[in-house]
């Protein structure tokens, strides 16, 4: 486990690139592998999570050529089982979307969960799979999962699942399905949450040519069988979730900093980072690929939040409350605690630690401000987005602050410590570019 120091610092100047987007990156990839023929990913984010996404689709039979600033990906003519166990590593994503496409392949393929990854639901989506005709199980060995997927295509047909769970499950299917031999009709029974993610699934989706009608309120995703992917060549674009902690950044210091490489026409739900900081009294402009922040010593304001469809932007708002003026209210986040961690109890926990007037009930969290924040000693609980988050906070907070397994970031944003110390922020350690 690996510490980095903090220090607290009065503004902050500079630009700086947002790192390309995560989500983005795994599902470009996948759609990749599944076309017929060669398609180049630029751009992409290299990270743990989507080198957990490579080793899947290597596994299952496509050609990667990888240099400096881009994937070179050449699809599988026909999918084959994995010939050892594929390591997701901690990655939900890889896992949740990969399981349907590896029930399309001719043979057998066993997935290998870490623990933490093991901790987190996916028997929704193996339900739904037996409803399609795709016989799955999963064993457990020691404190870790593998999930077994038999293979030989999916039959299509009705299935339901829950849709306040994870809509990676949606994307799963989305991805797998138009190669299944009949249609598939999803029913969702609750209400889908992290719409935009399934926005993006059929965003990359189209771009391969292939379609997927999804209903006006999202209660039904019909897919049509028997499509064929086609390649493409794309850039991938840069990531809200991640340059939200870099905005922050500059929202709590007397600061102007400017994050490139967003444009603000993405479908990504987490560009509501920008909305949110302008209900907090933030000033900002927008340009055509950034968005600059300027710094304002007035205090912030509080905020309400529904963050049913922006739950990765949770902790980076928990800590811009600790400095808004009145009572901010996070709530309608009980997915959080089927993250990397629990992340309402790792928040809760960790700027406590730093003097945060926090409460915390099952699906909420409540912070009266500003706090007087001081450095402490965090653990990040393996979680990256908490590592940053309390990073984040860390630079209004008297003293120093020690992140603990700040290594974490690697997961999806390797340069987050490079990123912060070039807009001016004091930081001992953190260079994990891979």
């Amino acid at each position: 486990m690996t510490d980095t120091i903090i220090k607290q610092v009065e503004n902050l100047k500079g630009e700086v690139s947002a790192p390309p987007s995560k989500a983005y990156t795994q599902r470009m990839l996948i759609a990749a592998s599944l076309s017929q023929g060669t398609s180049k990913v630029s751009n992409p984010l290299v990270s743990e999570d989507t080198q957990a996404t490579l080793r899947a689709v290597k596994a299952l039979g496509s050609k990667i050529v990888e240099t400096e600033d881009s994937w070179v990906i050449t699809g599988a003519k026909a999918l084959k089982g994995a010939k050892k166990p594929i390591d997701c590593g901690e990655s939900g994503a890889t896992l949740r979307f990969m399981i349907p496409v590896a029930a399309l392949a001719l043979g057998p393929s066993v997935f290998a969960l870490g623990i933490g990854l093991s901790k987190r639901p996916v028997d929704p989506l193996l339900r739904s799979l037996k409803q399609l005709g795709v016989e799955s199980h999963s064993e457990k060995i020691g404190r870790k999962l593998r999930i077994i997927v038999a293979g030989g295509g999916i039959r299509g047909g009705r299935t339901s699942m829950p849709g306040d769970i994870s809509s990676q499950f949606v994307s799963g299917l989305m991805f797998a399905c138009p190669l299944g031999t009949t249609d598939t009709q999803l029913t969702l029974t609750t209400p889908l949450e992290s719409m935009s993610y399934v926005l993006m699934t059929e965003d990359v989706l189209g771009k391969h040519g292939v379609q997927i009608a999804i209903s006006e309120d999202f209660s039904h995703v019909k897919v049509p069988s028997k499509q064929v992917y086609t390649p493409y060549n794309g850039i991938v674009p840069g990531d809200f979730s991640s340059a939200a902690f870099l905005l922050a950044a500059g929202s709590i210091t007397n600061s102007d900093v400017c994050v490139k490489n967003l444009d603000y026409g993405s479908v990504q739900g987490d560009k509501a980072i920008l909305r949110i900081l302008q209900q907090m009294g933030v000033e900002s402009r927008v340009g055509k690929d950034s968005i600059q922040i300027i710094g304002k010593s007035e205090v912030l304001k509080a905020v309400n939040l529904d963050v049913r469809d922006i739950p990765d932007l949770v902790p980076v708002c928990a800590a811009l409350a600790c400095y808004a003026k009145g009572t901010s209210k996070i709530h309608d986040a009980q997915r959080l605690r089927l993250k990397e961690s629990d992340r309402l109890t790792s928040l809760y926990t960790e700027l406590k630690k730093m003097g945060a007037k926090i409460e915390m009930d099952e699906s909420s969290l409540t912070i009266k401000g500003p706090c007087k924040l001081h450095g402490a000693t965090i653990d990040s609980h393996n979680d990256h987005r908490i590592a940053m988050a309390c990073a984040v906070a860390a630079l209004g907070a008297k003293g120093e602050t020690v992140i603990q397994g700040a290594e974490s970031v690697r997961k999806s944003y390797p340069q987050f410590f490079y990123d912060l110390r070039k807009i001016g922020v004091d930081v001992v350690g953190g260079e994990f570019d891979r």
